[in-house]
């Protein structure tokens, strides 16, 4: 089973490139954020492609900002929208969904960003956390929490860590957070030593540089993190015309397809020959 996780960030503009995307790696389930659009415009706008290629789904959007997802074509059982008693700012905001797919508990999150040390959104983010953490620990044993993590969980995975002291998503309380979790982060468990980025500010040519950090993962519980034959973020799907500022993480359970290929893959998986285009009506 092939599982992923992207910010598309904003999946109107990425449209295309998503669709392409999905035909090209063929995952078998794919978490979702930023959609920046409410669950009815998502489904009318990829409800009828979503379903072409096999996929169901589960939106929880917003206008404007936040929303996130799940596609499944392994099963799309038992779907939460939200996180039970996690905190609003000052409402509550569309930042997770579950779904059971193929027998694992998988959580698409898109967590608050924190904004500035010791903020109010600094505060709420340590409280979301706390309550989605709690939310997966009293969930079933076989579990992935997926998303934009809004953390770099160790100094190796920002590109200077001297550039971020005194800044959100390196801070002793945000990686304590993450780390109570207690679950496996499958891309460092594989590549413990090497340089690995799936996001990159848009200014200033900081991906052509590789100045990048590491703040979408895919965490496992022990029982799944077993299952891991590769572990990859697909930095080819942050390259060409309007990409995201994420690249996809993609983990592989049971069979790796491309192979244990490495932590960060340029090259397209084998070309996949099916089409979507519609045959013409008489």
């Amino acid at each position: 089973m092939r599982v992923a996780t992207w910010n598309v960030n904003s999946v109107k503009q990425r449209m295309p490139r998503l669709l392409a995307w999905l035909d090209e790696r063929g995952p078998d389930v794919v978490c979702l954020q930023e959609l920046k659009l409410t669950s009815d415009a998502f489904a009318a706008l990829l409800g009828e492609e979503l379903a072409d290629r096999g996929y169901a789904f589960a939106a929880h959007g917003q206008p404007q900002w936040n929303g996130v997802a799940i596609l499944s074509r392994v099963g799309l059982d038992e779907v939460t929208l939200g996180v039970e008693g996690a905190p609003g700012f000052p409402d509550p905001e569309a930042r997770a969904v579950a779904a059971t797919c193929g027998g694992v508990r998988v959580h698409s999150v898109y967590v608050p960003n924190g904004r500035a040390v010791d903020s109010d959104h600094y505060h709420y983010k340590l409280a979301w956390l706390a309550a989605l953490r709690e939310v997966v620990r009293e969930g079933p044993q076989d579990v992935l929490v997926c998303g934009d993590i809004n953390i770099a969980p160790a100094d190796a995975d920002v590109y200077d860590p001297a550039v971020f002291v005194g800044h959100t998503h390196v801070t002793e309380a945000e990686r304590a957070a993450l780390a109570e979790f207690g679950l496996r982060d499958v891309v460092r468990d594989r590549w413990p030593d090497q340089r690995v980025f799936s996001y990159w500010d848009y200014r200033g040519g900081m991906f052509h540089q590789d100045l990048g950090m590491r703040i979408d993962l895919v965490l496992a519980a022990e029982t799944v993190a077993g299952r891991v034959r590769a572990a990859w973020v697909d930095r080819k799907a942050r390259k060409g015309t309007s990409p995201s500022d994420h690249a996809p993480v993609v983990v592989d359970l049971d069979e790796a397809p491309d192979g244990d290929i490495g932590p960060v893959v340029p090259p397209p998986s084998a070309p996949r020959t099916r089409t979507t285009r519609k045959p013409p009506r008489d």
